[in-house]
């Protein structure tokens, strides 16, 4: 059986040394099959059992890096205008940063059997945290109250929820997997724990934050395959509730008509869409220049936050913002490598979860900027200001680098490259005996 990859006869081998190569491979140094070798090498190392790693790493950086250089263009204006340092924010996000890398380290360290026994442990400490909002310890802002604080430290419990049930509900549904068809062991006890999460979220009138749960609780139990009628009636469930909480609230039932009405108020409750119109239209095709936005000059609120995706387009234009969805979208590919080539049930369905939750909180956060959807307060994975939320995420991707260093034959791929320390020295012996 003749094989169309890898191994050649010797007979072959010899038969295409003694071919006469043209004129043309002579002057590009390739063979008339060298296209096709081509192609076939770079399928290949897209195929490679390391791609979501590399994926996962190389858009993470990216992603970090942009985030911290627009925190810092964004927020510079408004810091000097409160009489604080122009690199205060940036400073603060690049503490958060400082501290989410070696917790994203240790979670890409850890086992599969090891991220399972902190399912449990870590699903009620999150619970045990998002009680203190109701605390003294509780803080708010801009109408919710979904913070703990203890002295100058003070962290966001709903955003460790989120990574503790990605995890418990991989767990309780992979070692139930095989009953899933029935539809107890689907919702039991997967939707009450989720439901009391979500509703303690709810008590501190961040609803933002809740769809996200909602979102990733729905993208793990779909992974798990769950029968769809399960998700019909908990859709409708969701609908229901969303649409209690919208009209008992007249500030985001006037979100919801100035969204799909268009009579806003460009004074109130439309002035912050209107702003980060503004702002996209302004940049154009590249931008206006980094550090050149004028809604920063305090015209935008939540500049370095909630609407970063707006200080983007106008500063790096629609090359910079179809970047950052090109990011999310190789962010979002890897996750799904690690669905389709990953074994064990676990982690396919807490990377879907985990998935739902990252893409999902990018789209959401870009349509609130772009108009398609009402504002409700969600940030940019990554990229916006703000330290629960950017350390977690970084926890979260740590657990899919996790997951991709354990795809089938990544571990020995990984295992067999050189280290950093054994590359440099090759680099500089090869430079010396240049030199010599």
């Amino acid at each position: 059986m003749t094989q169309t990859t890898g191994y050649r006869p010797a007979s072959s081998a010899r038969a295409a040394a003694s071919t006469p190569v043209t004129d043309a491979a002579a002057t590009t140094g390739r063979t008339p099959g060298g296209t096709r070798r081509d192609v076939a090498a770079a399928l290949g190392l897209w195929n490679s059992s390391v791609t979501s790693y590399y994926l996962l790493t190389g858009a993470t950086t990216i992603l970090l890096v942009l985030g911290l250089v627009m925190v810092l263009s964004s927020s510079s204006v408004e810091s000097l205008a409160d009489e604080k340092s122009p690199y205060a924010e940036f400073l603060k996000q690049a503490q958060f940063a400082i501290v989410g890398l070696p917790v994203l380290w240790v979670m890409s360290r850890m086992s599969v059997p090891v991220l399972k026994k902190l399912a449990w442990p870590m699903l009620l400490g999150a619970g045990g945290l998002q009680l203190l909002v109701f605390t003294p310890l509780g803080l708010g802002a801009g109408g919710n109250k979904n913070w703990i604080g203890v002295g100058p430290v003070t962290m966001q419990p709903s955003e460790v929820v989120k990574l503790a049930l990605a995890l418990w509900i991989g767990a309780v549904l992979a070692r139930k997997h095989a009953l899933l068809g029935d539809w107890k062991h689907s919702v039991i006890p997967v939707l009450p724990v989720a439901g009391a999460m979500v509703g303690l979220v709810l008590l501190g009138h961040d609803l933002g934050t809740a769809l996200i749960i909602m979102l990733l609780v729905g993208g793990a139990l779909f992974m798990a395959g769950v029968p769809l009628r399960i998700f019909a009636v908990a859709g409708a469930l969701t609908a229901a509730a969303v649409v209690a909480l919208v009209t008992t609230s007249a500030n985001r039932m006037t979100r919801i008509t100035c969204l799909f009405t268009g009579t806003c108020d460009p004074t109130d409750e439309g002035y912050q869409t209107l702003h980060g119109t503004w702002g996209l239209a302004t940049g154009g095709w590249w931008g206006v220049g980094l550090g050149a936005s004028r809604e920063k000059w305090s015209y935008l609120p939540e500049a370095h936050n909630d609407f970063i995706f707006a200080i983007i387009g106008e500063e790096l234009g629609l090359v910079g913002t179809l970047l950052v969805l090109a990011l999310f979208a190789l962010l979002g590919l890897a996750m799904s490598r690690i669905i389709r080539r990953h074994p064990d049930p676990f982690v396919v369905i807490t990377t879907g979860g985990i998935s739902v939750w990252i893409v999902g909180q990018a789209l959401v956060n870009i349509g609130v900027v772009i108009g398609l959807l009402p504002v409700i307060g969600v940030p940019l994975p990554l990229v916006s200001a703000g330290g629960s939320a950017l350390i977690m995420t970084m926890a979260a991707i740590g657990v899919l680098i996790s997951f991709a260093r354990q795809e089938p034959g990544a571990a020995e791929a990984l295992a067999a490259r050189p280290g950093v320390v054994r590359r440099s020295l090759a680099v500089l012996g090869r430079t010396r005996g240049a030199r010599r």
